[in-house]
């Protein structure tokens, strides 16, 4: 029987694949078989921290065809709330943390008769578990991989060693640029196209495809943004009559757990809508890439949007 709560994993190997990149080997801590996942999917890594407890969404990066082992790339935030600062600088080989179930925002297509992906940086990461799965089912498949140097590369080596001719790479610092509106009008029809990586990079690909005239539904993408600081507020839940405070370097959601206030949520990145909240009152800072615009006057994505103000009033 699958846990019904998180899993308690055991790291057995960490590895520095880029400057600001480490890579985690995860088993699970008893010794058991892992919760099946399919490609594209993420866990949260819970982290009490300082009286608080972060929870950051990463794609598992890892063949789904296996159960023995999890594997995580995370990127050291510049503006770390403490979660990647964390797990850079503080954890070792046999430390026990903390895992969410898996979840996948990002599934593959299986209708699709081509997949196109197209990775930025770090966003490699749920492609790994995607050409595993793609390449054992004989699939139609291209990964182009675009990043800043061989040296912030996560994965290079990895994906280079499996000799795919379908694999593409775009090195900035040597000049090489990968050009969105040439790659997706040359495609056959029925090609689906998967985006992964900085904001830019994913507006950029889906804009094109819709200039394209590609149906939307053979446009997928995905992109974690960690929560920014900004300014402290204070919150009014009025339906259960609390009022609490967010301070300057927590997320709202993560002010509502501690406030003991239970709210769905996957993503933990402003993508998934899973913990859209109705605003009574307020202004809101929209950080999130999920609610329409004609949503925003009312609505907010708690995990990483705050008040633009002093306070909101909340339907909670």
């Amino acid at each position: 029987m699958a846990p019904a709560g998180p899993l308690t994993m055991r790291i057995t190997a960490i590895r520095q694949s880029a400057p600001d990149i480490r890579i985690f080997d995860l088993v699970s801590a008893s010794g058991d078989e892992l919760p099946a996942f399919s490609a594209g999917s993420h866990v949260q890594v819970i982290l009490p921290l300082e009286g608080r407890v972060l929870r950051n969404a990463y794609s598992l990066a890892c063949s789904p065809l296996q159960r023995q082992h999890y594997r995580i790339a995370v990127r050291r935030q510049a503006q770390s709330r403490g979660g990647s600062a964390y797990l850079h600088a503080h954890t070792c080989v046999d430390d026990l943390l903390q895992l969410s179930l898996p979840s996948n925002l990002f599934p593959i297509d299986r209708m699709a008769a081509r997949h196109l992906l197209i990775a930025g940086g770090i966003g490699i990461t749920p492609f790994l578990g995607y050409v595993a799965d793609l390449a054992d089912q004989n699939a139609n498949f291209e990964l182009h991989y675009a990043f800043r140097s061989t040296e912030n590369a996560a994965f290079l080596d990895e994906l280079t060693l499996h000799g795919l001719s379908r694999f593409h790479s775009y090195d900035s610092a040597r000049g090489a640029r990968l050009n969105p509106t040439h790659l997706l009008a040359e495609q056959p029809l029925g090609t689906h196209v998967y985006v992964c990586g900085p904001t830019g990079l994913t507006q950029e690909v889906i804009t094109v495809a819709r200039d394209l005239g590609w149906p939307e539904s053979h446009i997928h993408s995905e992109g974690f943004t960690a929560p920014a600081p900004g300014e402290a507020f204070s919150v009014y839940c009025a339906r259960s009559q609390r009022n609490l405070q967010v301070p300057e370097d927590q997320s709202l959601l993560e002010a509502l757990e501690v406030a003991g206030v239970d709210i769905p949520n996957l993503c933990r990145g402003g993508v998934c809508g899973q913990c859209e909240t109705e605003v009574l009152d307020g202004i809101v800072e929209h950080r999130d890439s999920y609610l329409a615009s004609n949503e925003r006057a009312n609505k907010i994505m708690p995990c990483v949007s705050r008040a633009r103000g002093a306070s909101l009033v909340l339907n909670l």
